[in-house]
């Protein structure tokens, strides 16, 4: 499975949750693009992403290439952040790094008001790319969404990755993460593998 996050935004200074159905920026629509070329020769069997317009408008140019139809699934929004949903990154970032740490220490459950918490992404997400692992057991799919959404799958699924790594795992606009099924469990190869770096902050 390639798990890619969507292109750079067309805000990509604000925090955007499930809340915000912002679109890509003329750079991100040049990265997708560019990851589409990327994807190509690895000649995938089916395309997800969720439906919200950044991630499908990254899977646009992948499906075209691969001859496939994107095939969005809504419950692979992004986190939700509630009151967090359009503010700038500067003036959120406290709240956001309250939540970082209490997850990092092992509180799961715990969220920002109106936001959703690691324990709340993971009961959402994780059934879904488990159930298409078994869909497509032997193929290659690729699965288009958002960068928190990638982390908490990532701890959740690699065995060798726990909550305390969150802060320690990257995924940048664009970024390509190589994940293999093997019928038992996931196994990572590749993660944050940037196509084409953006002027924007990484995710964090």
């Amino acid at each position: 499975m390639f798990l890619i996050r969507h292109a750079e935004t067309a805000a990509p200074d604000a925090f955007h949750g499930a809340e915000s159905d912002v679109e890509l920026s003329a750079w991100g629509h040049r990265q997708a693009q560019l990851l589409a070329d990327c994807i190509k020769p690895m000649q995938p069997k089916a395309l997800y992403c969720s439906a919200m317009q950044r991630s499908v408008a990254t899977a646009e140019p992948i499906a075209a290439a691969c001859g496939l139809e994107p095939r969005p699934i809504a419950s692979l929004h992004e986190r939700r952040v509630g009151l967090l949903s359009g503010v700038s990154r500067h003036a959120g970032w406290s709240i956001y790094e309250q939540t970082k740490r209490r997850w990092i220490a092992g509180d799961l459950e715990f969220s920002q008001a109106e936001g959703e918490s690691f324990a709340d992404v993971q009961r959402r997400v994780v059934p879904i790319v488990n159930e298409l692992a078994a869909r497509h057991q032997g193929e290659t799919f690729v699965v288009v969404c958002h960068g928190v959404v990638i982390r908490v799958m990532l701890i959740s699924l690699i065995p060798e990755l726990t909550p305390a790594d969150f802060d320690r795992i990257a995924i940048d606009f664009a970024s390509i993460n190589d994940l293999r099924w093997n019928g038992t469990r996931w196994r990572g190869v590749a993660w944050n593998q940037v196509v084409a770096p953006s002027n924007a902050p990484p995710v964090a």
